[in-house]
């Protein structure tokens, strides 16, 4: 169990609603009845203004959409420090809250997927990458290029990149256009960066991800797989971009569907 925001999120969902839901019920065992001009309890009051949206805050962070923000560099170019997304919750399958055990299937991560979850040396933290490996793939990493059983990722140059703002310290790094063949999307590669080379067979019911920012990634390369239980959704819009450092809000980024 994770005492993370959905944790006092549920808390305060039953709080409130014991205490409106309890004074109710009493009233009625009592019989009797709420006049127009009558204030109720002050703790009364207040659970009966709060419980309604904790309610709906809790059911749309946990079984529809989450917010994330973005604080690192490792899925640049796609995502930028200061991007806020949002997260499917229920793509790869309905779970509880807290207990995050799942009680609807609806899907599986598909190759290419830019993922959010549970970091697995520490499930309080979260993470997102993009999904490399499925279970049953050889994945191997060298000379900074992808092989996925057997098959070497095609890679197409596209120059230099360019950075702006906190990313500016990328600038240099070549850009190129990785086809995984569900999905083409653009990765940097720093030649001067040591390549970590690395072969995995991907176990059931694990992924294996990696930033597209290859060198700047702390990823499968050097911890291990994502358990199938500590996915928290996939990634899909960009809904607000701030970059205190470059230009403030990144209007050209609002409503960017991620791929």
């Amino acid at each position: 169990m994770d005492f993370d925001f959905s944790f006092f999120l549920v808390i305060a969902t039953i709080v409130t609603g014991v205490i409106w839901g309890g004074y109710l019920l009493y009233l009625k065992y009592t019989g009797q009845e709420i006049k127009p001009d009558q204030k109720e309890p002050i703790i009364v009051e207040y659970a009966h203004s709060f419980f309604p949206i904790v309610l709906i805050v809790l059911i749309l962070r946990s079984f529809l959409v989450e917010p994330f923000r973005i604080p690192s560099a490792s899925m640049m170019p796609t995502l930028l420090i200061g991007d806020f997304i949002l997260v499917n919750k229920y793509t790869y399958g309905v779970r509880l809250p807290v207990l995050n055990t799942k009680i609807i299937e609806v899907g599986e991560p598909k190759r290419g997927d830019i993922v959010v979850f549970r970091y697995p040396k520490n499930p309080t933290v979260d993470y997102i990458k993009r999904v490399i490996g499925l279970p049953g793939d050889r994945v191997a990493y060298y000379n900074k290029q992808v092989y996925i059983n057997g098959k070497r990722v095609k890679y197409t140059p596209m120059g230099i990149y360019q950075g702006v703002g906190q990313g500016k310290n990328m600038t240099g790094a070549n850009l190129l256009l990785e086809d995984l063949d569900t999905v083409e999307h653009k990765i940097l590669i720093h030649n001067r960066a040591p390549s970590i080379e690395s072969v995995n067979v991907i176990p059931e019911g694990h992924y294996f991800v990696m930033g597209d920012n290859r060198d700047n990634s702390n990823d499968s390369r050097y911890w291990g797989t994502v358990p199938e239980e500590n996915l928290v959704g996939r990634a899909f819009f960009i809904w607000m971009s701030w970059d205190w450092e470059y230009k403030g809000i990144g209007f050209d980024r609002i409503g960017t569907v991620l791929e």
